[in-house]
């Protein structure tokens, strides 16, 4: 039986506790993390690959369960959880960028490590949990590692430090920052900042790594106790015979230097394998392809290392922190809302925005129950293999995609304008049309144009800028915007995206073990300054945003008293169907009485609108309208004074002298001026009469049953027709990956 060992400590006032030995035995590692009421079940498991890969076949699976959080999910026909949500692939994706330079570049047994959430408390970050307990479980396992690391959030709220923020006040925070850290080093970055300077963000990194030491202290004593013999490996060089290496090196070198020099066809991100293939194939019966592939890719990174530390040069001759040329396309689209290209280099990005009313915003489901979602980018690389000059099978956005388009996402949506300015939900697609690296911080810089474009007054345009590293033991160089050879054989990814006032995302990589706080440093004043560059080209393409599409649809807002929505939705959506029939336009009603109204056609809108407003405008007695004859009744006539609003005219009320019939007098559709003499219980009296020929004396009579308003059905949201979308409408554009 496995041993069951348990070690807790104090993480921000919640109790943290790491177990092994009672679930998931037959795992070759497996650790349940608990903190506060959250649980998460950590699992490793090993295997020796059944052909030789030229990679480290690593997958991280992330696993929400609704179960975790007492929910019953709220389809009508799926019950069980399906394929993972997004929020689901990005926390994999987050653990995975965390612990993946931690493993030996040469040990290509298959590892698995899948983290299930158990228990869910609405507190604690499951997030945080998985990455804490998965640092012990792959401790703990077989696989060798150099870990443990741990992680820590950093936010800042109203000024303010708080290390490990609870999740109910993740939206508050201005700045949030995800740090793993070893002892000495920092493995990985995720930031999101309402435009934060970097200074701060700086101080706030640094800050997460010390607070992590306690748990990767906690770690090591848990692994003591609990921990396997880690698997031997073998490095490529000790299994291939000595001449046979050299003289691959050498004809490696060659075509790396000659491809480097090509500059009709630039290295981008399919170059290295066509050249792995060709070498392969002539050295089969020596060397397997994946022996070329290792020698090739340790011969490519020697050489790119010498020419960027020793000689200060980098393949395309720039200087070591210039951006390359920079090319700015805008409404290139004619029907769409708004589209820009924005080319950088070799790196090319369309983007697309379409508007649409809040109603169109996605909701999301999860352990926590719905939520929606305001803002969506979304990015395309995967299934555009000519941007790589590549032939492939399209298929769905792959986790990349997902990954980048979240970034985008997370870039900017802190400097969108509230609902109350703009009461659009927004999407926008980046189409990488050409890959040379950094396709991701491309496309926040064409996502921001396209948004310009489309007229999103945003609050600052932000741009984004990767920076990549070469280092030795003696020095490191950080360089600017890396295209793709040196994203390759470099040894950092580090993506930052802000306004000129501030920083707004942070996505840092590195193969590596580690970095050190001076190249952090270095990389976010390098990030400042090709940012600011990037801006100016901005500007000058747009400087201000421009006017709606006129194929926008138009919205205007209205305000209602929350009891008057029911007579606005009416009996089974009937009165608010019918504006809608009328106008064609769309309706949605929020429960605090915002009343949004939209449609391409400008007029519609204002026309619903006044009559929306119409019906809910107070009224007083001895006011005096233009009104047309609606209806006629043997004991008066009704008669439309606002849009959606009428009242009764008595008979009695109709002439100075005795009308028999109503008819004598009005005809429908005719327009007629009316006083109002009462208004009682939601019906309007009306009077024709004016000056001497008044007849106060009968002004008070019952007014029939007339008066189209008030107190008439009542608020029903599932009835509302297709114009009607209840329920709070919160943002949740600017993080729900947690």
């Amino acid at each position: 039986m496995t041993k069951h060992v348990i070690k807790e400590m104090d993480l921000n006032g919640r109790r943290l506790k790491l177990e092994t030995g009672i679930l998931a035995q037959q795992a070759d590692s497996a650790v349940v993390a608990t903190w506060g009421e959250t649980v998460v079940l950590c699992t490793v498991a090993t295997k020796p690959t059944t052909e030789a890969v030229d990679y480290f076949p690593l997958s991280v699976e992330y696993v929400e369960k609704y179960y975790a959080g007492g929910r019953i999910t709220a389809q009508k026909f799926i019950k069980r959880e399906s394929r993972p949500s997004d929020a689901a692939v990005l926390s994999g994706r987050l653990i995975d960028r965390s612990i993946r330079p931690l493993f030996p570049k040469d040990f290509h047994n298959e590892v698995q490590l899948i983290i299930t959430v158990l228990s869910f408390d609405g507190i604690n970050d499951p997030v945080t949990l998985g990455f804490i307990g998965s640092s012990a479980a792959i401790a703990a396992s077989s696989v060798p590692w150099f870990g443990p690391v741990a992680a820590t959030r950093v936010g800042i709220k109203n000024g303010q430090q708080v290390l490990n923020p609870t999740l109910p006040e993740y939206d508050d925070l201005e700045l949030d920052v995800f740090v793993s850290a070893s002892k000495d080093k920092v493995t990985m970055i995720e930031t999101e900042a309402r435009e934060i300077d970097d200074e701060t963000v700086f101080k706030a990194i640094k800050d997460s790594h010390q607070a992590s030491q306690a748990v990767i202290k906690l770690i090591e004593e848990f692994v003591k106790e609990c921990g396997k013999e880690k698997q031997s490996y073998s490095a490529v060089a000790d299994v291939v015979e000595e001449t046979v290496l050299k003289e691959a090196q050498s004809e490696i070198k060659t075509r790396v230097e000659t491809a480097l020099s090509d500059t009709e066809h630039p290295w981008h991100e399919a170059t290295g394998d066509m050249i792995k293939t060709e070498l392969a194939e002539k050295h089969k019966e020596m060397l397997t392809p994946q022996m070329i592939s290792g020698i090739f890719d340790k011969v490519a990174k020697e050489i790119m290392h010498e020419m960027i530390l020793g000689q200060d040069k980098r393949p395309d001759k720039r200087e070591l922190d210039q951006v390359r040329e920079i090319t700015i396309l805008t409404g290139l689209l004619p029907r769409t809302h708004g589209s820009a290209v924005f080319q950088r280099g070799g790196t090319q990005v369309l983007s697309i925005t379409t508007l649409g009313p809040l109603s169109a915003s996605q909701t999301l489901e999860g352990m926590t129950g719905e939520q929606t979602k305001r803002f969506m980018h979304h990015y395309n690389m995967g299934i555009n293999p000519f941007s790589v000059g590549e032939v492939k099978k399209i298929g769905s956005p792959n986790r990349r995609d997902i990954g980048h388009g979240a970034l985008v996402e997370k870039s900017l949506v802190n400097v969108l304008p509230t609902e109350e300015e703009f009461p659009y939900a927004i999407r926008v697609v980046s189409e990488v049309m050409a890959a040379n690296a950094s396709t991701s911080m491309a496309s926040v810089c064409a996502t921001t144009l396209a948004l310009l474009n489309a007229g999103v007054n945003l609050q600052n345009p932000v741009a984004g800028i990767a920076m990549g590293l070469f280092s030795d033991e003696k020095k490191f160089q950080v360089i600017t915007d890396m295209q793709a050879i040196e994203d390759f054989y470099g040894e950092m990814d580090f993506k930052v995206a802000g306004t000129s006032k501030g920083i707004t995302a942070i996505q840092m990589d590195t193969k590596l073990q580690g970095l050190t706080f001076e190249i952090i440093e270095e990389a976010l004043k390098q990030g400042r300054k090709a940012r600011l560059f990037i801006l100016d080209e901005i500007t000058k393409a747009l400087p201000e945003a421009a006017n709606l599409s006129r194929y926008a649809p138009k919205i205007e807002t209205t305000k209602i008293k929350p009891e008057d929505i029911g007579a606005l939705i009416g009996p089974g959506g009937k009165t608010i169907n019918a504006i809608i029939a009328r106008n064609g336009t769309q309706i949605d009603v929020e429960e605090d009485g915002t009343v949004m109204v939209s449609a391409v056609d400008e007029q519609a809108v204002k026309k619903t609108l006044a009559e929306i407003e119409g019906m809910f405008k107070t009224v007083e007695i001895g006011e005096v309208f233009e009104g047309r004859v609606t209806k006629i009744a043997s004991f008066g006539a009704f008669v439309e004074i606002a849009p959606g609003r009428e009242g009764l005219v008595h008979v009695s009320q109709m002439a100075p002298f005795r009308v028999e019939k109503p008819e004598d007098v009005v005809s429908e559709g005719q327009i007629v001026k009316v006083r109002v003499t009462e208004v009682k219980e939601g019906k309007i009296g009306l009077s024709m009469l004016f000056g001497e020929d008044r007849k106060p004396e009968t002004e008070g009579r019952p007014s029939g049953n007339g008066g189209r308003f008030g107190g008439r059905g009542r608020f029903e949201r599932r009835d509302g027709g297709r114009g009607f979308s209840g329920g709070n409408r919160r943002d949740f554009g600017r993080r729900r990956d947690r």
